[in-house]
């Protein structure tokens, strides 16, 4: 009986550990075949924040336009999908990346070291960079990253700016969610400096007509690309493939004179 017992028990072992490596197997398949879902579900879900002019807001018809949508309808397109745009906090993108809430984050979300330990990233869709930004009126000598020191600078939390800040020791940091909401104390005078991307400047103060300038060249370069599930291998592959088709074939450069009036970085 004892004997018996033993094989018994042994047996529903190697049961046990057969279903728990199916069902790894399982997991691990979910995660590198995104591109078979997108393709069998004829929707691809793109994340971004939904706020963040010229790249992807709302517009007067309250529906989602800019340079981020436009690029993202190009590649459902070319993979013969529909679109469904998800706004998302922006600290909360790549946590809903991971929970399966979209597909896709394009979102002008910079690639970094740090952020490749959670997010797989395709090849970039966006060359920029980060630019000082003061009052129009303010005669204040700053000119290059090193005159921040001293000043009240406002930044995005959790972006790329927020690092480019805190570079430079003795730079009072304020964190911001909203670009708006810092722009807005700029102006108002309780900031003496901010930091974000040039294009995004460049846009919203000719659009918007700011009383605002950008007083920097570049002061870092940022390379921005489209993030998906670590291990979807397939799926990168695939949206590199169709975007430097586009970029081939101009429709790339259409969508960004578009938005931009420039030449693009990204070749």
């Amino acid at each position: 009986m004892k004997g018996f017992a033993k094989v018994t028990v042994f047996l529903l072992l190697l049961i046990v550990a057969a279903a728990c490596s199916s069902n790894e197997k399982a997991s691990g398949n979910e995660d590198q075949n995104v591109l078979e879902r997108v393709e069998d579900s004829g929707v691809l879900r793109v994340g971004f924040e939904g706020t963040y002019q010229p790249f992807n807001y709302l517009d007067d018809n309250n529906e989602y336009a800019g340079f981020d949508v436009d690029i993202a309808n190009e590649l459902a397109d070319r993979l013969g999908v529909e679109t469904e745009f998800i706004a998302t906090k922006w600290d909360s993108l790549i946590g809903g990346l991971k929970a399966d809430k979209f597909d896709i984050i394009i979102a002008q979300m910079t690639v970094t070291e740090e952020r490749k330990k959670s997010v797989d990233f395709t090849d970039p869709y966006v060359v920029t960079g980060s630019v000082l930004i003061t009052r129009e009126d303010d005669s204040a000598d700053i000119s290059k990253l090193e005159d921040i020191k001293g000043k009240k600078v406002g930044v995005g939390g959790g972006t790329t700016f927020e690092e480019v800040a805190r570079s430079v020791d003795g730079a009072d940091v304020t964190l911001y969610k909203s670009v708006t909401d810092y722009i807005q104390d700029l102006i108002n005078g309780r900031l003496d400096v901010i930091i974000n991307d040039q294009l995004l400047m460049s846009y919203n103060i000719k659009e918007e007509g700011l009383p605002i300038k950008i007083v920097s060249d570049v002061v870092n370069k940022d390379e921005i690309g489209m993030a998906v599930k670590n291990g979807s291998d397939e799926f990168v592959e695939k949206i590199n493939k169709e975007l430097a088709g586009m970029i081939e074939d101009g429709t790339y450069n259409e969508i960004y004179k578009k938005w931009f009036d420039s030449e693009p970085l990204v070749k």
